[in-house]
């Protein structure tokens, strides 16, 4: 046994535990983090707006897959907050039958 293998077996215990709290806390865990969101936000006076919603999104969207390990259903899927706004989403790539852009 590897010790990437070992170090998984006997985190495993912690790795539920925190899970378990994280899905009893969420409601306070988003909280929290749309409270500092705000707080960063009201600091910078809005001009890093966009990349602080962004990355609050993200964070609660690891919540919510951490939270919900292993359940079933749609909160054991990956949770949408595309719903919110695609702030900060990438672009699509452009169509492969497209001309390659002049070069100079």
């Amino acid at each position: 046994m590897g010790i990437l293998e070992t170090l998984k077996t006997k985190l495993a215990p912690a790795r539920e535990k925190v899970s378990d709290l994280a899905q009893q806390h969420e409601d306070k865990i988003d909280r929290g983090l749309d409270k500092a969101a705000k707080m960063v936000d009201d600091r910078t006076k809005g001009k890093y707006s966009e990349k602080i919603h962004t990355r609050t999104d993200k964070a609660k969207d690891a919540l919510d897959r951490f939270a919900h390990r292993g359940e079933a259903g749609p909160k054991g899927a990956e949770t949408d907050r595309s719903a919110e706004g695609d702030r900060g989403a990438t672009p699509p790539p452009p169509p492969q039958d497209s001309p390659p852009p002049p070069t100079s």
